[in-house]
């Protein structure tokens, strides 16, 4: 049973790989009904994206890889033809009792099957109408298709991470794919919010290009602000300083001094009081403009002690630091098990043994998120979205397998 304040909403997911699945989880964790539409045989592109895979009760590898498991969840698998006229004609009657629709096929990808959006706004002028794409659908890139790497170099991610003496570097993870999927949602919540002041649906172009640019965030408005190309840093901030990751005597930690008042406490517990009396260290201003000199000062004197003497006693200072944790540290830590992010679900292919996944952050108090279905099997839910959603009878959709239609 759908619960969450999204319940009742359906949405018609055609979405694959990262970022539309990403969006469609978002509110599929929030309460809609997603029936995610499928290829006959061969499904969404990330079944196929593995090792690694998810494992039985045994700890053997099942058929279901880890990927696809990541943005999947609170969805039903629906396996659907679309390039033949009855799946069309399928498609139709599932989206006359849909709110959304969701799609990430290159710009007109959809057209030819006569499902883009001028094709369907005057059938179901309340239908929402989201599209993801790699750069949206007006300007000279439109038709381009559009992967999370390219589009953070092209956005400009990659030109200011990184070592300041090494090569660009990509986010370690698909940064540009999760951000478009989570900007598709707020819009979808947004477009929700018009039809039901006006009762009409609306076109979202959501491209990824976009979004990244969107991304840039401070340093997109430095550049903005000064007409001045931002170098990279590494893993330092462009306006604060110190607000990077240091050496210690065993390890490496994070320190983030967000005010003047911060440095002045690290000082005393670090015993170099007589920085904050020189004129070049005393505040964040002339710290950044002299961060090439009080950096390395930093460094040595960091790194002559343990990662718990830093940690420890930094944070009895109401100083913000923290350690650099692996994955196994992140799902271990007491605060990360206490907000309860790793959760367990059953899943066919498991056994008596649940999967682990990554829970959703949201967190509301009066309609909380819910987790009602693991990542389905490839069309799992056919028969049964089809004869609840589309009314099809059991002769319809003997009728529809024996045509290869699903």
């Amino acid at each position: 049973m759908s619960t969450g304040p999204l319940h009742g909403l359906r949405i018609f997911d055609l979405t694959r790989i990262l970022a539309g699945p990403t969006c469609t989880q978002i509110l599929g964790d929030l309460g809609a009904d997603i029936i995610k539409i499928e290829r006959p045989g061969a499904g969404d592109d990330t079944r196929k994206f593995a090792p690694p895979f998810l494992k039985d009760d045994q700890g053997r590898d099942t058929d279901e890889s880890a990927y696809f498991a990541s943005a999947n969840r609170n969805k039903r698998s629906i396996t659907l033809d679309l390039t033949q006229a009855k799946g069309q004609q399928v498609a139709h009657r599932l989206i006359g009792k849909s709110d959304v629709l969701v799609e990430n096929f290159k710009t007109g990808g959809l057209a030819k099957y006569g499902l883009g959006y001028d094709q369907l706004k005057d059938t179901y002028p309340g239908l929402v109408y989201c599209s993801i794409t790699g750069f949206g659908h007006t300007g000279p890139y439109a038709k381009r298709p559009g992967y999370d790497v390219l589009i953070q170099g092209m956005g400009g991610f990659m030109s200011v991470t990184g070592d300041p003496d090494g090569d660009p570097q990509k986010a370690g993870i698909p940064i540009s794919d999760l951000m478009a999927g989570m900007y598709a949602a707020v819009a979808i919540n947004a477009a929700l919010r018009h039809r039901e002041l006006t009762g009409q649906g609306q076109f979202l172009d959501i491209g990824m290009l976009d979004t990244t640019t969107a991304m840039l965030s401070i340093m997109g408005a430095n550049y903005l602000a000064t007409g001045e190309v931002p170098p990279r840093l590494g893993n330092a901030h462009p306006n604060i300083v110190p607000y990077q990751s240091f050496p210690t005597a065993d390890g490496d930690i994070v320190l983030a001094v967000g005010n003047d008042a911060q440095f002045a406490r690290f000082c005393d517990l670090a015993g170099c009081t007589e920085l904050t009396e020189d004129e070049r260290f005393a505040t964040n201003g002339s710290r950044v403009q002299n961060r090439q000199i009080i950096v390395p000062i930093l460094r040595d004197i960091i790194k002559q002690k343990s990662s718990k003497f830093w940690l420890e006693g930094l944070q009895e200072r109401s100083v913000s630091c923290g350690p650099i944790n692996r994955l196994d540290q992140v799902f271990a830590d007491e605060q990360v098990q206490a907000r309860e992010m790793q959760l367990k679900m059953p899943h066919p292919v498991a056994g008596d043994k649940p999967i682990d996944l990554i829970a959703s952050p949201i967190r509301m108090s009066e309609t909380p998120t819910s987790y009602r279905y693991p990542p389905p099997l490839l069309g799992q839910h056919t028969d049964q979205v089809l004869r609840e959603v589309g009314e099809f009878t059991d002769a319809e959709i003997s009728d529809l397998r024996q045509q290869g239609i699903i």
